[in-house]
């Protein structure tokens, strides 16, 4: 009898570990497979080269373009992904940035295309598409004109950059 009674306790206590454990007790062999995954981070990136413009003094109510100053820029996308520009300008310390020009309002535009000067599009204080889907690598070009109030009641130098930025296309 005793026999029995320890088949039966250890019949009881295989039949609690396989509900406690599960059925997975009774299996010895397993198998894997791996996913493969990689990942790279997003990198905006913009250069602009050779990223200066010198007007250099200007009569009152009078245009100058990059064009004849031989200073036409580039604009790369340094970046990994396809990237899309866009451009602003900005108000002086004195002027107004403006789409005509005023008394200490000047009028400052962009185009992409290339010498000679064409009309191009008055800047504004607030973002505009300069241009969309540049490839990794890939540049524009960019020329700028001034044309300077009408009339100025300040004649000291006057900082009118142009900020181009990068988003992911």
């Amino acid at each position: 009898m005793q026999k029995k009674n320890i088949i039966s306790i250890i019949s009881i206590i295989n039949l609690v570990l396989i509900i406690i454990l599960g059925p997975s007790v009774l299996a010895s062999d397993t198998s894997t497979a791996t996913v493969s995954a990689t990942v790279t981070v997003q990198n905006i990136s913009v250069s602009v080269s050779p990223g200066t413009v010198s007007y250099g003094t200007m009569a009152a109510n009078s245009s100058k373009s990059t064009c004849e100053l031989s200073a036409t820029q580039t604009v790369t996308n340094d970046g990994n992904v396809t990237e899309d520009f866009n451009i602003k300008g900005q108000d002086s310390a004195n002027w107004t940035l403006d789409s005509t020009p005023s008394t200490d309002h000047y009028v400052h535009k962009f185009a992409t295309t290339g010498c000679p000067w064409t009309n191009g599009t008055a800047l504004t204080i607030a973002y505009q598409t300069l241009a969309t889907n540049v490839a990794t690598g890939s540049n524009i070009t960019l020329n700028l004109q001034i044309t300077t109030p009408n009339p100025s009641t300040v004649f000291s130098q006057q900082s009118v950059d142009v900020t181009v930025q990068a988003v992911a296309h």
